[in-house]
């Protein structure tokens, strides 16, 4: 599903991703574990054609990032780590908005499936400047599932959230990933632990290691992420 083969990216002669490869597959949902500056939002910025690599290339879904970006777009739901919504419109209006961009067939119906299965009833007729932050991230990916890509991308999706509204959250992408690729990133353990079956660390814009979470305790895992980046 998704094949990302040696990529780099230098800024000057700064390396932010030092050869770059991960291979995942259908039903994974993984988690791109690393401290702040590690490479992750870089990696998922030119896994979805935003930026282009130094070298190397990825395929998603059978299409090449540097030969079909427009397969790879439609190929993948996409959530940047600042989200962006247009808070001025309404939560039904934005997702039609989305929907339109997308090319949606049947836009309507979509955008109320999405509505109840990801918790937006009570919130649907609303303007998005009056949503909580945790509904607006409802929002965010509502609008990067609006058509039915086959992998989900989501930049640091709880940043910012209370704890109840982490949960939400938790159980929205769990809800997600039973059809879904699914890869996210954080820079916080108890998030890939509460969603993910496999585990990525990355540090200095290297993979440094890979676990599948049906073999490493949590503890193990937290052991290894401060050994490997030097994170408390």
């Amino acid at each position: 599903m998704l094949s990302i083969q040696h990529i780099t990216k230098l800024y000057g002669q700064q390396r932010a991703l030092d050869d770059v490869t991960l291979t995942i597959g259908k039903g994974e949902t993984v988690g791109l574990l690393g401290p702040n500056g590690a490479g992750k939002s870089t990696l998922m910025k030119i896994i979805t054609c935003y930026i282009p690599p130094t070298s190397g290339t990825a395929i998603v879904c059978g299409h090449s990032i540097e030969d079909d970006a427009m397969g790879v777009r439609r190929s993948i739901g996409y959530l940047p780590e600042h989200n962006p919504l247009y808070v001025d419109m309404y939560v039904r209006e934005f997702l039609l908005f989305a929907a339109g961009i997308q090319g949606v067939k049947h836009p309507a119906r979509r955008i109320e499936e999405l509505v109840v299965e990801l918790g937006l009833t009570p919130e649907a007729d609303k303007k998005i400047s009056q949503l909580s932050k945790g509904y607006r991230q409802r929002v965010g990916i509502a609008q990067a599932l609006i058509h039915d890509p086959k992998i989900l991308i989501l930049d640091e999706p709880t940043t910012g959230l209370d704890p109840n509204q982490l949960e939400e959250i938790h159980e929205v992408i769990r809800n997600v990933s039973k059809e879904k690729v699914v890869l996210l990133s954080t820079h916080i353990m108890q998030e890939v632990t509460a969603m993910c079956n496999r585990a990525v660390i990355i540090n200095h814009g290297k993979i440094v290691s890979d676990h599948l979470m049906s073999n490493v305790t949590a503890e193990e895992l937290t052991t290894r992420f401060h050994q490997l980046t030097g994170e408390k």
